[in-house]
């Protein structure tokens, strides 16, 4: 392969094919890149001012707002800005500390402090760049020990050294990504929508604690929901597995099954889609067998997570099956008044974490329960909510995988 083809990448607009090959330079050829500056002490209120007009970023600002500041929170005093740089335009930034080698554009005007480098005087692109630094942020970590925090400097980036094509070229990629990017957001906020949405319902179609009726109803049921204790409607036991832990034989082989851990339990009442670790045939009888569509709650790490397992499994000792019921009850439906009941739980909780919890307690739990109908009903509610929500996930998952191979192809 010539000199010539390596500096093209895989994937190019049309119109740009036979022109100019991409051109290395070092990042500090490209602009002046300093290190923002912070006010000392930083916990004295007198760098601070809400009724300023500059804000104050935080890394906070970065992750919640995904590198694109539209606005702060925090605003820092005139004092505090006599301490630090002050951007009253937008500005290419680099994040050194925490989010290290996050790329970032304000929008509003900005105080930055010494966690991030400053792109001044820029010869580039600001949106092609942000988007090179988005594809490159896994390299910074060339510059970290096995295991440690990266460190980054200003003296590093300079020297990174990068391939631009023309200035008009790169307007082209940054419409192109600026498109996607903004598909993305719509995606995100569709999501976080719906979720939103199933909070809210979750509130009301169940009754809040000390109450016999939801605020949110299906038509034809009126009646009150009946408290009963946990351990007088369900049977349940602990999973189970052979000690010591990690020892092979217990793992893999012929005639492999699942095995369920707490880090399998996943979000909407699921587990993942393949369990991290597979329980041998000659450690299955030391375990328990659970067929699918039991309720499973978590007892260790983070204690009360839920799920329904949709494939057959063995489990472990640190997750609670619920075998059978005394009474008629839904599966879905009973998932929901579980997950419910640890929140509420967790909330009385110090700390919002339950540290532990007992089998004995745990059957002392006060639970309401409906008719058998209106449980069917309300399972299926929102049974088909969390199908609609990871639908909604897997089409977020897969624009974000579509940036990621855009970005591989389309920079070198």
């Amino acid at each position: 392969m010539s000199e010539n083809k390596k500096l093209i990448p895989k994937r190019r607009f049309k119109e740009f094919e036979n022109t100019d090959a991409w051109e290395q330079h070092e990042l500090g050829d490209l602009a002046e890149i300093v290190r923002g500056a912070s006010p000392r002490p930083i916990q004295n209120p007198k760098w601070f001012d809400q009724n300023s007009e500059i804000g104050w970023l935080r890394i906070s600002d970065v992750t919640e707002q995904n590198g694109r500041i539209h606005f702060l929170e925090q605003r820092i005093s005139e004092a505090g800005q006599g301490k630090t740089r002050v951007l009253h335009s937008s500005h290419l930034l680099l994040s050194i500390a925490a989010t290290v080698g996050k790329p970032v554009i304000n929008y509003v005007p900005t105080g930055v402090h010494d966690g991030f480098l400053i792109f001044l005087n820029p010869k580039f692109d600001l949106e092609f760049m942000f988007q090179w630094l988005e594809m490159f942020r896994p390299q910074w970590q060339k510059y970290g020990q096995p295991g440690s925090q990266v460190n980054l400097n200003s003296d590093l980036v300079k020297n990174q050294k990068i391939f631009i094509p023309s200035l008009g070229e790169q307007k082209e990629i940054s419409s192109f990504f600026t498109n996607l990017d903004q598909t993305i957001a719509f995606q995100q906020r569709k999501l976080e929508k719906m979720k939103s949405m199933k909070s809210a319902y979750l509130s009301e179609m169940f009754p809040a604690e000390g109450e016999r009726k939801p605020k949110r109803r299906f038509p034809g049921f009126t009646d009150d929901w009946e408290q009963r204790e946990l351990g007088k409607v369900a049977k349940f036991r602990r999973g189970s597995f052979p000690q010591p832990y990690g020892l092979e034989k217990w793992y893999g082989g012929i005639n492999e099954m699942p095995f369920v851990q707490v880090v399998d339990v996943d979000d909407n009442l699921r587990l993942v889609s393949d369990t991290k670790q597979k329980i041998s045939l000659l450690a299955q009888p030391k375990s328990v067998f659970v067929p699918q569509g039991k309720v499973l709650v978590t007892l260790q790490g983070s204690i009360g997570r839920v799920a329904i397992n949709q494939y057959p499994a063995y489990v472990d000792r640190t997750l609670l099956i619920f075998e059978s019921y005394n009474i008629h009850i839904d599966e879905i439906f009973w998932a929901y008044i579980i997950q419910k009941k640890f929140d509420i739980e967790k909330q009385k909780a110090p700390g919002g974490t339950i540290k532990t919890i007992t089998k004995e307690v745990l059957a002392k739990f006060s639970v309401s329960i409906p008719s058998y109908d209106e449980q069917q009903k309300i399972g299926s509610f929102f049974d088909n909510l969390d199908q609609t929500i990871a639908f909604q996930q897997k089409k977020l998952e897969k624009l974000k995988n579509i940036k990621k191979a855009y970005l591989n192809e389309m920079f070198i």
